[in-house]
């Protein structure tokens, strides 16, 4: 349906006649979300694409945080597909596309040298789903994913969840999937966070400061599939656990380094529970004071640095060259289902796949 809430005015400068077509018999539109401390978030509902973010700096300066684009058309033909949208069936790599589930052998599509990545070229990132924005801080996306969609099995229901908290600046993702027949389920957002704001040229990440709960991760081969090794962080340039500014040992001569450009490796969250809401990792922008801290139920979180980006132009002209986007993609482990000691990515009819993540900002002065 149509969006209902008014676009007019918003801090983003994002006109709602230019993200409103009509693909595959669906309309697309465009959604803001406000909370009373001013943040504000625009989305679409073709991926459930994060257009833009407006969070205030040290002095009370807003700016856009996100990577996004400023048109339908823009995110649809993006070099970057998955900029900043949601990601299903199955986020990050399946290798050769391949996986076997209660002795059924099935294929997806390739779409990552021999892989299959983030569910398949027409993944939940390139699908129009339905929307209903519920008050001025919430929208609701339902989409059906068919059985045999870019090979997954079952017809799987999903409604995720955009809210804004009232009374702190942060953006809360729920997700929920059915199923009617035994399949896999890995959901994530592949938000690019740059929290000094976008730019022209927008400005490296290199000098963020992070950290991650996080004691384990799990290397990766030449095509970025998991080794099967889930190995321990320590001594390595791969160590969150303390504060580190990405630029600091990104370019360090490490194997594991070298075959992912930077950063694009899956962390092992230290929990204390299975299932459990907690802080999964921190970020902050020493230049303009803001951070960001992301908390999430899922047992891992990928920590993209942006090094495959080329420069593209996104939205009011901004541009995005290599490692000038953060992500941190709240997720099951890469390749799960060839992985029978991994964390499962089974979900069963019967049963429901439940998902909180939550990115909250705030600002050190």
């Amino acid at each position: 349906m149509l969006n209902t809430f008014s676009t007019e005015g918003n801090q983003s400068g994002l006109n709602r006649i230019d993200f409103q077509k009509t693909l595959n018999e669906k309309q697309t539109d465009l959604f803001i979300l406000r909370n009373k401390k001013g943040m504000e978030v625009a989305v679409t509902n073709y991926g459930c694409a994060i257009l833009s973010m407006m969070l205030p700096d040290q002095q009370g300066q807003y700016a856009n945080v996100i990577l996004g684009h400023d048109s339908i058309d823009h995110v649809i033909n993006s070099p970057e597909p998955f900029l900043s949208t949601t990601i299903g069936r199955y986020g990050n790599r399946i290798a050769k596309g391949r996986f076997t589930l209660f002795g059924e052998p099935h294929e997806l599509t390739i779409n990552n040298g021999p892989n299959s990545l983030h569910g398949g070229p027409t993944g939940f990132h390139a699908r129009v789903w339905d929307a209903l924005q519920i008050d001025r801080a919430t929208v609701r996306f339902n989409y059906l994913s068919k059985d045999g969609e870019e090979g997954f099995p079952g017809n799987l229901e999903v409604e995720m969840t955009y809210r804004l908290e009232e009374e702190e600046n942060a953006l809360v993702i729920e997700y929920r999937a059915t199923t009617d027949k035994a399949t896999i389920v890995n959901l994530t957002n592949h938000a690019f966070f740059n929290l000094a704001g976008t730019g022209k040229p927008t400005p490296s990440i290199e000098d963020h400061i992070i950290t991650i709960e996080s004691s384990f991760y799990t290397p990766i081969d030449q095509v970025s599939i998991p080794t099967g090794e889930i190995a321990p962080v320590a001594g390595t340039p791969m160590d969150f656990r303390t504060p580190h500014a990405i630029g600091e040992r990104i370019n360090a001569a490490f194997e594991q380094l070298i075959i992912g450009a930077g950063y694009d490796h899956c962390y092992v969250l230290d929990k204390t529970e299975s299932g459990e809401l907690s802080l999964a990792a921190t970020c902050k922008d020493p230049k303009s004071g803001r951070t960001l801290e992301i908390y999430t139920t899922e047992a891992g979180v990928q920590l993209y640095t942006g090094n495959w980006l080329n420069g593209f132009a996104g939205a009011h002209g901004a541009t995005y060259p290599a490692r000038s986007g953060l992500c941190f993609e709240a997720q099951c482990f890469p390749d799960t289902p060839n992985r029978s000691y991994f964390p499962s990515a089974t979900l069963l009819p019967g049963d429901e796949y439940q998902q909180v993540t939550i990115y909250k900002f705030g600002v050190e002065k």
